[in-house]
């Protein structure tokens, strides 16, 4: 009984997985025909499987017997040979192939990175470090990392806030607050309401 009852689970398994491949793409479906022809013209080019240990084609046993495939046209030996050059001295060439390190990996001081970015000039770094030394930004302390601001603030202007509103524009707030009734003075709400 437990022997039919897997007989019929697989039954219905594998028509159900026949028929979803079936089914799966009825636009590529072939005709007997077409696959005839594919077959021969397979045939005919040595691209059958001849050798199932192996998996070798007709072609690959005997090339010989079966047309030149037309293959791509790769790079020349002085391309390849240029390549391997530029790659050099940029340092892009891969140097330990298990993990793909290059030469610029290894010694990244010795190549130029390649996604650097254009710096500031001399002068903007001189007029940077005055205005640091004038205003105390700079590093006095190493180990700490205090600046001589912090050590000395004495020494240095102050940070000017920037203040928010004029005594004019406050109150005329005030004012407009008073007159449209969002001014709430002594705590009484405005306005009144009247039970």
């Amino acid at each position: 009984m437990k022997n039919a009852r897997i007989s019929v689970f697989a039954l219905a398994m594998s028509s159900l997985v026949a028929g979803q491949a079936l089914a799966a793409d009825p636009a590529a479906a072939m005709t007997r025909e077409q696959v005839r022809a594919e077959y021969i013209d397979a045939q005919r080019n040595g691209d059958l499987i001849v050798n199932g240990e192996l998996g070798l084609t007709a072609r690959q046993l005997n090339p010989g017997l079966y047309p030149a495939q037309a293959t791509a046209r790769g790079n020349s030996r002085a391309q390849v040979q240029a390549e391997l050059r530029e790659a050099v001295r940029s340092g892009t060439v891969v140097v330990v192939a298990e993990s793909g390190q290059t030469l610029g990996d290894l010694d990244p001081q010795r190549y130029a990175s390649a996604n650097a970015v254009a710096g500031k000039s001399r002068a903007e770094v001189k007029a940077e470090l005055a205005e640091a030394q004038r205003n105390g930004d700079v590093v006095a302390n190493g180990e700490i990392g205090l600046t001589a601001k912090q050590i000395n603030p004495d020494l240095y202007p102050t940070e000017v806030t920037a203040q928010g509103k004029t005594r004019t524009e406050v109150r005329a707030e005030v004012a407009e607050a008073r007159r449209n009734g969002s001014l709430n003075v002594n705590g009484n709400e405005y306005p009144v309401s009247v039970n």
